[in-house]
Parts: C-alpha cells; structure tokens; sequence
C-alpha cells in the first residue's frame, strides 16, 4: 500500500489490527452475509464481467510502440541498407536504445495519459517531436562511434519516416478504440458512493463537470432512511445499506468506493472503514468540499476533483501480472522437478485405503468467494470431513498411516499447484481456510475482526505465517489471531522478492513439523 499522509484520527493500524477503542463500531465483516436488494442484484450483475485496467492498456501501448519502432528499424536495415548482415548487429542496438529513448521522452512529455490518448492529435506534435529528437540522437551517436553503412542514411530517413506514419495511425486507432470502450463501460474506474443526501449529489454533479473522467458511478449505500437520504441522488438509486454493499462487492467488480462524509464525520468515517476494508478496493474520501487540506502526495483526482487516498486495493494491475507470471513459471518448474513424488503418493494413497486419489474442500478464495481446493487425501473415506468442521488433532483415527506423513511433510497440498494454474490460488499467499472452520466452538470471524481482510488477495499454497509456525492445527483463538496478522503483513508489505523468500524458505521450515498431524 501507498503511505499517505491522513488525518491523525484516522487510526488505519489499529482498525486493521482490530483495536479500535469503544463500542461505537458494526461488526459487518462478512461474516453475516447481507441480502441485497432485486435492483442491487442487477446491477451487480451488469458488472460482473472485469473492465480494462487504464494502467494495464497503457502498459500494453509502451511494449507496442517500442516492439513495432524497433521492427521498422530492423525492416529498414533489411531493405536499404547495402549490406543488411554486416550491420544487423549495429542497427539492432541502435534500434534499441532509439526506441527506449523515444519512450523516455513521450512519457516525459505526458504522451501516455488516458486523457491525452482519448484525443490524439492534441498530443501529435510532442509524440513526433520525441520521435525525432531520439532519431537525431541515435544518428549522431552512431556518426561519431560507428563505422556505418553508406546507405546508413536512407535506413534512418526510412525509419523516422515509416516510424512517424505509424504513430501517426497507430495513436488515432487507439484514441478511437478508448473513446468506445469508455462509452462501452469497457475501459473504466467502477466507483460506488457511501453516502447519500446532499454531499453525494455535490460529489456526483463534480465528477460530471470534469472532462477527463473515468469514473463509472455505479450506484450510492448508505444507511440513512429516505427522509434524511433521497432513493434516488442526482440521478442515481440507492442500492441499500453499508452492510449490504460488502456483498454488491463480492458480486460485482468494483474499483473504488468513494465516501461522501465530511472530514468533521470522524465516528461515522471510521465506522464505515471498519465494515469496508476487508474489500480488495480502493477507498477514497471525497475532499472536494473539505476546507481543511493534507499534503498533495496524500490525494488522488478525477479531474480536478480532489480524493483523499484512504486505503489502496492490494496487488494491483501490472503487480498483478508479475505475480501471475511468477505463479506460473515456478508452477511449472515444480511439476517438472516434482513429478516423481506426485506419482508415488497418488500410488501409495490408492494401495493403502479405499477411495478416490484426490480429495475436494471447498475453502474462501479471492474476494471470499468459494474455491474448491486439491489435496492429496489423507483421511479414510467413510470419516472424511469435507467442511472441516472438526478440525484434524494429533492422533486423529480418522488419518490413515500414509495420510500422517504426507500431512506432517504438507505432501498432501501438492495438488493445490494445479489450483495455481487454473488462477484460483497463488503459489504464495494467506492459507486458505475452510469455509466453515473453525476453533471449538466459533468460527474465525468470530474470533478476528478483520478477518476477511486476508481475502482481499488471492490465498496461496506456502504464505509468510506458514514459514514462521503457525502452521497446522488452529485449536486456540491466538493461533488463528497470530496467522491473521502475519497473513495482512504480508498482504501490506508484498513484492516479488517476499514471494520469492517465503518460496525458498518453505522447504526448509517444512521439518518443523510440531503442529502439522
């Protein structure tokens, strides 16, 4: 997460911790599951499918245009250059470092803005001119360094030329295709406003005003009854209340949730966070209408429309698609190495008890929605426990012997790398849970508030609690507390190189076997 300055009385890391003072906070964290309301329903369910991350399309713009100017270097070579072999190597550096330069100089130059995109020809002339600056800098480097080709300057005519008329259509067929996909909802920021009555409508009236807009108002929650907040704001039904908003949610793709309250609303906006964070979105603080002002690196805009940065969604656009990658790749090399023990467990499970190879569990995922896990199984059919209700004790008589050794050596979860692949689970993230589990007798939730906020990433096979103990049995409310907190640790502090430690940890913290029966 972003660190932003916020005002001193929003306590974030005691909410998250769970230790918020008094009594004046709703325990809403998913735990009772609110029923939405017909017109709720069909909203989210217009909303279901995933949009177009901005962020995401203008990443894939940069490897377009450096992929593409450097392929016109090369064909440019190829076709005028009198000998094309001698100088490929020469013109493929040469191609490289012009292109990164180019990139350099339209980012510098704000060339890479959804705004700017929407209306490519009032950008044209910095995209052509940091196309001809990084060409007149790449012929000058390669007059003074390099024995060139004597058509070398046909090659870099043809080159700014065929590079200059393909940014020149390449940027009008993208300006074309985000000006659809904004109007097709396609390519936009889904926002939901907490909070009704007259500060929702400034807000909204303030979003509509901006013309850099992305934002997609989806709808308005908000507790209050009609008198005191409207059915319908500027337009805009209200959905129900805070409480059934965390289930629109989990329905619905939402990007953001703005909260319309006022800054004085201390009590109300911490209520609101406490039910809210447990939600893999961003949430923001409407400021446009707040005298008292923070420094500028704690806001974010629409427009000109200033948002107070509460709380950002974790592993996020292109963080995603680094950990999307790395579960792959090391999914794929686990298989490769690990072939021979997937084989002879699934044997050894098969010859020693009755009953399928593979045992099923359903268990929360992403955004606590249900997944259903792989394991190897390790118990004796007939006294399987699908819900693990009753939790697996030492010495349980429902294991079988095989079933013991591949639990205390985490063997029976090797099946769960195909979850990976399928993208229910990451290789590393906070252990899945049954969803019905719990210690003795009250569920997790119950014993941690907060608890779903572990689920606002994708839960893992290996995570940061697993590799520091707290592994195995959960027969004690600190057990489940302790992993809770090292599962939202890791969730605030994640990077590839974390992912990548706990990885390489984990073999060697397996034979800590203590918990694990």
């Amino acid at each position: 997460m972003n660190k932003v300055d916020k005002p001193a009385a929003f306590d974030l890391d005691a909410l998250r911790r769970g230790q918020t003072t008094g009594d004046q906070f709703s325990s809403i964290d998913g735990e009772r599951k609110a029923e939405i309301s017909a017109l709720a329903r069909q909203i989210a369910a217009q909303y279901a499918v995933a949009n177009y991350s901005p962020s995401i399309v203008i990443g894939q713009l940069r490897f377009l245009e450096f992929f593409s100017l450097f392929a016109i270097a090369l064909a440019s070579n190829f076709v005028i250059a009198s000998d094309p072999g001698a100088h490929f190597l020469d013109t493929s550096i040469s191609g490289f470092i012009g292109c990164l330069i180019a990139l350099l100089f339209m980012q510098g130059s704000d060339c890479y803005h959804v705004s700017i995109l929407r209306s490519p020809m009032g950008s044209m002339a910095r995209v052509l001119g940091s196309w001809m600056t990084a060409i007149g800098l790449v012929a000058l480097a390669n007059f003074l360094f390099v024995d060139h080709d004597p058509n070398y300057r046909g090659v870099l005519a043809a080159w700014f030329f065929f590079g200059a008329l393909y940014l020149l259509i390449e940027r009008n067929l993208i300006g074309f295709g985000i000006r659809r996909w904004g109007r097709n909802g396609v390519m936009e920021r889904r926002a939901v406003i907490v909070g009704g009555g007259k500060p929702a409508k400034e807000l909204i009236r303030a979003l509509e005003q901006q013309p850099e807009n992305d934002i997609r108002i989806c709808g308005i929650f908000d507790d209050r009854g009609a008198a005191r907040s409207p059915d319908v704001v500027a337009g805009y039904p209200k959905l129900g209340t805070v409480a059934e908003l965390v289930e629109f949610a989990r329905l619905a793709h939402i990007d953001m949730l703005i909260i319309s309250l006022p800054l004085s609303a201390e009590a109300r906006i911490m209520q609101l966070l406490k039910m809210l964070w447990v939600l893999p979105v961003d949430i923001r603080l409407a400021a446009h209408s707040n005298n008292l002002r923070f420094r500028p690196r704690a806001y974010s805009h629409v427009g000109a429309v200033p948002l107070l940065d509460i709380l950002d969604k974790p592993i996020r656009d292109w963080d995603s698609v680094a950990k999307r990658s790395f579960d792959i790749v090391f999914s794929l090399l686990s298989l490769l190495v690990l072939w021979p023990v997937f084989i002879a467990t699934a044997v050894a499970v098969k010859a020693t008890s009755k009953g399928p190879i593979l045992f099923v569990q359903k268990r929360h995922g992403f955004n606590n929605e249900v997944i259903k896990v792989l394991k190897f199984r390790s118990m004796y059919t007939e006294m399987s426990d699908p819900t693990a209700k009753q939790a697996v004790t030492k010495n349980d008589p429902r294991v079988t012997p095989v079933g013991r050794f591949i639990r205390k050596t985490s063997i029976d979860e090797l099946p769960q790398i195909f979850n990976v692949l399928r993208g229910d689970l990451s290789l590393v993230g906070p252990r899945p849970h049954a969803i019905l589990g719990q210690t003795r007798d009250k569920t997790f939730c119950e014993i941690v508030e907060g608890y779903f906020a572990r689920h606002r990433v994708k839960p893992g096979v290996t995570g940061w609690a697993q590799i520091n103990g707290w592994r195995g049995e959960i027969d004690t409310d600190d057990k489940i507390k302790f992993r809770t907190a090292y599962d939202l640790y890791y969730i605030e502090n994640w990077s590839l190189w974390f992912d990548l430690k706990i990885l390489f940890l984990t073999p060697f913290r397996l034979f800590n076997t203590e918990n694990a029966y």
